[in-house]
């Protein structure tokens, strides 16, 4: 099986995750624009208790089974890999048979008392049958990304990614008639199409590996799960903790849109008006700032199994240059991101959605957008050094006061749905900075003060320059052809500026697969 680098794994998730999150953001775009904020709101609604029943029926395996696997691989105990994987398959089949009866079972308690909108019932059953296939399709991934090979896992989500915007289409456009609820529902059933295709494309790469026999089908499963039981609690200490955090993230996600929703009553907000502004949050301005997530998500997944290998090891040294390696692509990669979300937020939020307001929603998220895409990289160290637990009691703390914080901003007439806003920066940036001085006490982590000094300086200058441009330069172009060259231009001085600072030098560029050497003559020395 072809095994990939640090920095090789990365990239190439970085590449299909950029692919994949431009793909994937069509239908955020033409959804709006078919069903409407009030519709968005009625898609949006599901997911919360969704990511809630598939935490608990992934069980944190796919962060337990890439760090169990990865530090076997590093001590050529391939019987290890075999009992790892073999007792995973076992836990997310019995799971999530489990919890798709209880979510077919509980629809419509949840939709009529905890959504408060009843036409939430049919996209509720629409998602249902995407429980065991995300189940299955983790055990997988995190055993791939444990060999650190992470082509199955890039390649499955683009084509993910592909068959969804196709179904969600066709599927909201064909249905819209009968009303936006019914649309709501097909696109849901959308959803569960494209990733039923990425499921099927990693059960493909899987039976294609060298190790193809991993599974054996001999011998009574429950005698295997028994004589394996050291893996079975190894699998446990590591699981729980990523389980007990994701659950209480999700919870208080699932609770997220009854307290918006009641606050929003509480300041004087009809059920309707609540649904459509809670879609022009969490459906319209919430995945434009998540849109550079598809990076640290790359970074963290590479993280994981290459933090355990270097623990395991005890290359302390490396695991301080790894993270660090991380959170600087991660600054230099999404600063240009936030600064264009900030300063172009109205007419990126015209163009995509034909609705100007949500780019006041925008500038109100874009400035702590930073802190989120630190997140997911230290959160992978603390995984990868078994310190889940930290990083669960971090998730629990910072969500928790996010709710109390929506509900005593959101019930207040003065902020409305900025308030629901402010109060998901204030959780953001709690969480992250819990995480890193989490990471502060374990090892002493320190973060290289001079290059935040300079991005930062490049983001005002950027931001600066691309809105100077945009309105003393391009009034007669058109806002779609004003937009593109602004953002360019800012993008270019940005880049400029971080050469010249030497924070971006020949010795990143030339890492690059495939095209670094090419591109590295055209760098200085960092």
């Amino acid at each position: 099986m072809a095994r990939h680098s640090f920095f090789r794994g990365t990239v190439i998730l970085i590449a299909a995750g950029f692919m994949t999150k431009i793909l994937g953001f069509i239908p955020n775009i033409v959804l709006p624009r078919i069903i409407g904020a009030e519709g968005v709101g009625l898609f949006r609604m599901a997911f919360p208790v969704l990511l809630l029943v598939i935490t608990l029926t992934t069980f944190g395996l796919p962060v337990a089974i890439s760090k169990l696997v990865a530090e076997a691989e590093a001590k050529k105990d391939y019987n290890k890999i075999k009992s790892v994987l073999r007792i995973s398959i076992f836990i997310v089949i019995g799971l999530s048979i489990l919890f798709t009866i209880l979510m077919f079972a509980f629809a419509p308690f949840i939709s009529k008392y905890l959504l408060t909108d009843q036409r939430a019932y049919y996209p509720l059953l629409a998602i249902t049958p995407i429980i065991p296939i995300i189940a299955i399709s983790s055990v997988l991934r995190g055993y791939f990304q444990g060999r650190q090979n992470m082509t199955p896992s890039a390649l499955s989500s683009l084509i993910e990614t592909i068959v969804r915007i196709l179904t969600v289409i066709f599927f909201a456009l064909y249905m819209r008639p009968f009303g936006i609820e019914y649309a709501a529902t097909a696109a849901m059933l959308g959803v569960v199409v494209g990733e039923f295709f990425g499921m099927l494309v990693l059960i493909y790469q899987f039976r294609r590996a060298k190790k193809r026999n991993l599974i054996p089908y001999t011998g009574s499963l429950f005698q295997k799960v028994k004589r394996n039981r050291i893996q079975l609690l190894e699998i446990g200490r590591i699981a729980i903790p990523v389980t007990t955090s994701r659950l209480a993230g999700n919870v208080f996600y699932v609770i997220e849109p009854v307290v918006v929703a009641q606050s929003l009553a509480y300041a004087g907000f009809s059920v309707a008006t609540a649904t459509s502004l809670y879609g022009e949050l969490s459906g319209m301005a919430i995945p434009l700032v998540f849109i550079p997530t598809f990076l640290t998500y790359s970074l963290s997944v590479s993280l994981v199994p290459a933090i355990s290998e270097a623990a395991a090891q005890k290359k302390y040294g490396l695991i301080q240059r790894r993270l660090s390696q991380s959170l600087r692509l991660t600054l230099v990669m999404c600063a240009p991101f936030a600064v264009t979300m900030y300063v172009f937020a109205v007419p990126v939020s015209t163009i995509l959605y034909d609705q100007p307001q949500v780019g006041h929603l925008l500038q109100v998220l874009a400035p702590f957008s930073l802190f989120l895409y630190f997140q997911a990289p230290l959160a992978a160290t603390l995984q990868g050094l078994d310190r889940a637990k930290e990083a669960m009691r971090n998730t629990i703390i910072g969500a928790a006061i996010k709710t109390i914080a929506i509900f005593l901003l959101a019930s207040q007439p003065v902020f409305g749905i900025d308030g629901v806003a402010m109060a998901i920066n204030v959780g953001i940036v709690l969480v992250t900075l819990f995480h890193f001085f989490s990471l502060v006490k374990l090892i002493g982590f320190t973060i290289e003060a001079r290059t935040f000094v300079k991005v930062g300086i490049a983001m005002i200058i950027m931001g600066y320059s691309g809105s100077y441009f945009m309105t003393n330069w391009l009034d007669d172009w058109g806002l779609f052809l004003s937009l593109l060259a602004a953002v360019f231009v800012s993008i270019l001085v940005y880049i400029l500026l971080l050469v010249s600072m030497k924070v971006l030098g020949r010795q990143d560029v030339v890492r690059i697969p495939w095209i670094g050497e090419q591109l590295a003559p055209f760098f200085p020395k960092r």
